[in-house]
Parts: C-alpha cells; sequence; structure tokens
C-alpha cells in the first residue's frame, strides 16, 4: 500500500480532476475511501478516524471543508485550508488530500465515487442528519457503502482552540505567503517603494495627552480617590497622526484638518511641520481643539476625560476643504473620520466628490463612542473598520465574523475591506477572484498600548496597496505595523526600520534560509 506514496507530502494534495485521473473509474482493483472535515486543529479523535479508516482500503482521500464555508465561530477556521491541507497531507496513513470547493462533500461523491465514505459513530447516534441521508443516496446511487470509523470519544477543535489558541500566526502567515507567492525579500523592497507616493490625508486632529499619576489613597468621607500627577506627555493623534506615519514611511504627505484657536493649535501645527508634513490647516474659533486625556497610575488607566466640540463643520469650512481636495496633487486620498465634525452625513458625499478620478480612495471611520458608519464611504479602495464598528454599521450583533465582514464587504461596494479584530488579528475581504479573504493573526508578542494600532495598520496598508496594487502585501505589512504599535506606549509614527525587525523577527521564527 506504500509504492503510491510520495516523500514530498505536499504534493498529495490535488484538485479533484488531477485526483479522478489517478484513482481511475468505478470499479477499481485498488479500493478507495474517503473522509471529510473540517480537520482544524488535529487532534487524537482526527488520527483515530483516519487510521481506521485507512485499514478499510488501499487509498485514502481526505477530503477537506473550504475556509469559505466555515463559520460556526469567530475563530472558525482557527487553521486556514492550505495550512490545514498541508498537515493532514504530512500524516502517513493519508495517501490524497483534496480541499472541497463546496460546502458539502456531495459534488465530490458524485465526481469521484469512492467506494466507501467514512463517518464518526456521533452522527448516527441518534436519528440519521439530513446530510448524512443526503449523502447515503448518493453512495447508493453508483454503488458505494458508507464505513463507520469509532467514536467513543468525542472531540472538538473549536473547544480546543477555545481553551488556548496555538500561536501559530507566522506558520499562517507562511502557507499564505507560500500560497500567494509572496516572498520576504517582497515585503522588505515594498517598504523603500514609498517616497514616490503622494498622500493627502483629510480628518480630525485629537491630541492625546497621558497623565501618568501615582496613588495617595481614597477619602475618608467620600469613595474618591486621590492621586498625584506626576507627569504628562502629549501626541499628536486622530487624523494627523495618520499623516505622521506616512511621512515615516517616506511618502509625501498633505494634510488637511480643523483646529482651534487656542495654544494646542500652536502645538500641533509645530509638531507636523517638523514632521515634514504639508498642513492645509483651518481654524474655527467657535470650536476646540479636539484633546483626550487618560489618567495612568501604576500602568492603570483610570479615567479618561475628552475636551470636544462634535457639532459638524459650516457650510464655509466645508468649501474650503473641497478646495484644497481638488486642487491637490496626490495619488492617494486617506479619509480619516473620527465624527469630531469633518466629517458628518451631509459633508461626506461633497468631500467624496472633490476627490479627482482616478486617485486611490482609502476610509477609517472610528465611531466606537460616537454616531458614524463605515457604509457612509462608498466605493473606496480600502476601508479598515474595527469589528464593533462593523457591527453597528449593519445593525449586527450576532453573525460571527466572516459573514459579518462578507456583508459589509459587500454592501460598502469596496475594492478591499480589511476588518481589524484586536487581538484576533486581521481579516482581509477583496474581490472574488482566487481567495477571497485572508487571514492573518496579530504579530503582537507584548502589547503595551494598542491605542493608535489601527492608524498604523492604515497608514502601512494604504502604502503598500498604493504600490503593490497587492491586497495580501498590503494586509501584511499593515499588520506587523500594527503590532509594532502596539508595543510601545503612546502614540508614535511607525518606522520601517521597526517593521523591518519584525520581519525579520518573523522570519527567524521560521528558520527562513
Amino acid at each position: 500500500m506504500t509504492d503510491h506514496r510520495t516523500k514530498d507530502y505536499k504534493g498529495k494534495i490535488k484538485d479533484r480532476e488531477e485526483l479522478k485521473r489517478i484513482i481511475g473509474p468505478r470499479p477499481r482493483n485498488a479500493k478507495v475511501i474517503m473522509c471529510h472535515g473540517v480537520f482544524d486543529i488535529v487532534h487524537p479523535g482526527h488520527i483515530r478516524h483516519l487510521s481506521y479508516a485507512s485499514e478499510k482500503a488501499d487509498i485514502l482521500i481526505a477530503s477537506l471543508m473550504p475556509d469559505a464555508h466555515i463559520a460556526n465561530a469567530n475563530s472558525s477556521p482557527f487553521v486556514p485550508q492550505d495550512l490545514r491541507a498541508t498537515n493532514i497531507a504530512a500524516l502517513e496513513m493519508v495517501d490524497y488530500v483534496i480541499i472541497d470547493q463546496d460546502p458539502t462533500p456531495l459534488g465530490n461523491l458524485k465526481y469521484l465515487q469512492p467506494d466507501y465514505f467514512a463517518k464518526g459513530y456521533e452522527y448516527f447516534d441518534c436519528d440519521v442528519q439530513p446530510r448524512t441521508s443526503a449523502e447515503i443516496a448518493i453512495l447508493e446511487a453508483y454503488g458505494g457503502e458508507i464505513i463507520l470509523t469509532p467514536g467513543d470519544i468525542v472531540y472538538s477543535s473549536s473547544h480546543l482552540i477555545e481553551l488556548e489558541p496555538p500561536r501559530i500566526a507566522a506558520e499562517k502567515l507562511h502557507i499564505l505567503m507560500e500560497t500567494e507567492e509572496v516572498r520576504m525579500e517582497d515585503l522588505r523592497s515594498v517598504l523603500d517603494t514609498f517616497t514616490d507616493l503622494k498622500i493627502h490625508v483629510v480628518g480630525d486632529t485629537i491630541v492625546d495627552s497621558y497623565v501618568y499619576c501615582s496613588l495617595i489613597g481614597s477619602g475618608t468621607k467620600t469613595p474618591t480617590l486621590s492621586v498625584k500627577q506626576e507627569e504628562q506627555v502629549d501626541f499628536v493623534g486622530g487624523a494627523a497622526v495618520v499623516a505622521k506615519h506616512l511621512k515615516r514611511a517616506g511618502a509625501q504627505v498633505e494634510f488637511t484638518s480643523i483646529l482651534g484657536e487656542d495654544d494646542l493649535q500652536d502645538y500641533v501645527l509645530h509638531d507636523l511641520r517638523e514632521s515634514g508634513i504639508d498642513c492645509h490647516i483651518l481654524v474655527d474659533p467657535t470650536r476646540p481643539t479636539t484633546r483626550k486625556t487618560v489618567f495612568i497610575s501604576q500602568n492603570q488607566r483610570m479615567l479618561k476625560v475628552d475636551k470636544l466640540d462634535n457639532r459638524p463643520i459650516v457650510d464655509k469650512y466645508v468649501k474650503q476643504i473641497q478646495e484644497t481636495i481638488s486642487t491637490s496633487g496626490a495619488d492617494v486620498f486617506v479619509f480619516s473620520d473620527f465624527r469630531h465634525g469633518i466629517f458628518s452625513r451631509q459633508t461626506i458625499s461633497r468631500l467624496v466628490s472633490s476627490i479627482p478620478d482616478g486617485r486611490l480612495k482609502v476610509a477609517d471611520s472610528q465611531v466606537a463612542s460616537r454616531w458614524g458608519n463605515i457604509l457612509d464611504f462608498q466605493g473606496f479602495d480600502l476601508i479598515t473598520p474595527n469589528e464593533k464598528e462593523a457591527r453597528f454599521s449593519l445593525g449586527d450583533q450576532d453573525s460571527v465574523v466572516r459573514p459579518l465582514a462578507l456583508e459589509l464587504y459587500k454592501r460598502a461596494k469596496c475594492r478591499c475591506l480589511m476588518l481589524k479584530m484586536g487581538e484576533r488579528g486581521l481579516l482581509t475581504y477583496r474581490s472574488e477572484e482566487g481567495r477571497a479573504h485572508i487571514n492573518i493573526d496579530t504579530f503582537a508578542q507584548h502589547v503595551v498600548d494598542s491605542v493608535g494600532s489601527g492608524d498604523a495598520l492604515l497608514a502601512y496598508a494604504t502604502l503598500a496597496l498604493a504600490t503593490t496594487k497587492s491586497e495580501v502585501i498590503a494586509s501584511i505589512l499593515g499588520s506587523v505595523a500594527a503590532a509594532v504599535a502596539c508595543e510601545s506606549e503612546g502614540n508614535n509614527p511607525v518606522a520601517p526600520k521597526s517593521i523591518l525587525a519584525k520581519l525579520q523577527a518573523i522570519e527567524k521564527q521560521l528558520q527562513y534560509s
């Protein structure tokens, strides 16, 4: 039974046309048995199931459910289909692996006509399930048989993942890059291509203030905490830090925003000009420059106080912003929306219509604590909401994350959607050509401060998409930038050298030559 096996176990992975040529039509001299499942995290139940099946025939085919049709939990599948196929192919008892493109194995049962189809006993504990009945009907139609494998202990990949998700971010990245024919050198070389890009960022400026305190105690008459202020550190944030990320990466950056007539205006302008950003700042004396102050003691955030005015900007400012957009020579326009005045349902269509034809359009609408909707930005090349914002925009708190992202992708009519999922990483949807969605786990090793990680992702994903046209490369570099931003405190722009260092660490982990 070993003469048809190959030392190159990845060579076991076949498409169904090739597999049919190999096994031939019925009746066959070599009996064929097929198993079908997700095989997400391979566990003892899978091994027993496959081992038992391999003993009942000469050739064992393991059929895998595709990623696109698995949506029973936010983490399903945890392991992408190409890596699942590789894992199963590495098992000696498995002769061939096929990734089914359909939601059920019915089509492949009809096409391949295995002599036997192996099912676990758990599928027959009670009444036969409708799906199993359909499988039996197909088998009986051509003379195949169903074989039940031992089911004394039932394991669940989903339960194992929930207990402790395995840390396989690098391995999942490797299989993605291998499948998409992307090399580490490609990622590194992209970082050198940003200098020719002209980017225009439009959005709300925020000053993030970190006030570090030491705890004195609490009042004797009221449960009021008493702290001593030790230090205050200010960071230019919001859309302004997106501009700083882009500039730090090497692009030529214009920035349009509105500030108040106050001291923070001077601080922001000085910081941005020191960074080399071409500023188009409008001053509205009726509103303050937005400031968000967080009080920190013993590395814990105790309180956050915002000073802001969320009123939509008046018409004269809309017209001025439209003028800066329409006359800009930028290759890419980034709308960074925090719903602090610039973007509203009344202004978005006017601002979008001012973008010259043929330019790359990117939008991020961070509206976790305010009213706003990423779906206001229709037909953009890239949008980057987080899961909470996606659920808000669709009015959907129940769907698991992949159907949620797919629905948002379709409704937004965008070229690319990158859904930020925090510690669960990034989910990208792109055109239906090839792999429709991409999962990338987080590369953050020691999260210090997650504030601003989405801005870093937005910046580097935008730059990579503009220069390479590749959603895969954009997703990878955006994820790496977000991880770098998470590993230091404060809202600081991410430098290319930090991206290179993170890529080198991932490469070392995979032991690339």
